[in-house]
């Protein structure tokens, strides 16, 4: 089964604003700088804790020329930040501070949260656990590291029928059924823990999605090894689906297939990593692209929007 969600992958309109909001205003750290491997004119840029650990990972696609998405059926609808349990009081007055729009604290499945958007319009939470302890997050950034992010905890997958959709969680991916709360059901892989739910919300009113700025591309829950994708692969392609063939991302292996209420998933392997290419202490500082495009990097290099990296020391307290 699934062990959790291993990463998600949303589009930006500018890769600056958006490094400059999730590494300045969330504390996360820049872990690598690459590019869309179907698309080298594309920045694909990835942000999580130290070493960008599955379970850690949000990744953009920085598409200019694209119009702003539609938010609705079928898609990822919110992205779901693990927090300490008592780092709720300091993100609100992060928050305010910096001029960020939030609703909250808030509650759904005796958890408090903070709901706001990103600079394109993406809908994010900060969900106060005590469990999100047993991971750490990013401490060389500007967050005290008592109150750093710790991961994702999870996803709330708006699909016209939930019922269908958890079916297929349940049956081919092995998570199981935790919650129900109005009408989201709360499905999880593993142990319960930080980084391991999904949440599907039943939204047969709304009108559909539509790809764009502010809306999540896909969904990468993490099968582990090589072998244990194939053995998923199998389940999703014998519940009726078409899985792709494992497809090498460098730093790792997905297949890709959507589920039954239309949201692109992919099953993630979770090596070889983002050491693959850089050292620990050197991650996201210089443009990383695959062997193939090695050849064209002069090109790659002179028609990529320059970025301005953020600064490595640790900010004062």
């Amino acid at each position: 089964m699934v062990q959790g969600i291993h990463h998600v992958t949303a589009i930006a309109a500018d890769a600056q604003r958006n490094l400059s909001f999730y590494t300045g205003v969330l504390g996360l750290r820049f872990v690598k700088r690459t590019v869309d491997f179907d698309d080298p004119r594309t920045y694909h840029t990835y942000f999580g804790d130290e070493l960008g650990r599955p379970g850690s990972i949000l990744s953009f696609f920085s598409l200019p020329g694209m119009q702003r998405g539609q938010q609705g059926t079928g898609q990822a609808g919110v992205v779901s930040l693990s927090i300490p349990l008592g780092a709720t009081a300091y993100w609100i007055e992060r928050l305010v501070g910096l001029g960020v729009a939030f609703a909250g604290p808030l509650s759904r499945f005796d958890e408090r949260y903070l709901a706001f958007r990103d600079t394109d319009g993406l809908l994010l939470e900060l969900v106060a656990r005590p469990d999100a302890a047993v991971r750490d997050g990013w401490h060389g950034g500007p967050i005290p590291p008592e109150h750093a992010i710790r991961g994702l905890h999870g996803v709330t997958l708006w699909v016209a029928d939930r019922d269908l959709s958890g079916m297929f969680l349940g049956r081919a991916l092995g998570m199981h059924r935790v919650a129900q709360e109005g009408n989201v059901t709360r499905y999880a892989a593993g142990s319960d823990g930080p980084g391991c739910f999904v949440d599907l919300r039943s939204t047969p009113e709304f009108w559909s999605g539509k790809l764009g700025t502010g809306t999540v591309h896909h969904v990468g829950l993490r099968a582990g090894s090589a072998e244990t994708q194939v053995r998923l692969r199998d389940a999703v392609a014998a519940a009726g689906f078409t899985p792709t063939l494992p497809v090498d991302r460098k730093y790792f292996s997905s297949v890709s297939f959507r589920e039954p209420g239309g949201v692109l998933v992919e099953l993630s392997t979770d090596g070889p990593g983002f050491l693959a290419d850089e050292p620990a202490e050197r991650l996201g500082e210089r443009l990383m692209l695959p062997e193939r495009f090695e050849p064209m990097r002069e090109s790659i290099e002179r028609n990529l929007p320059f970025v301005r990296l953020p600064d490595r020391a640790r900010a004062p307290r």
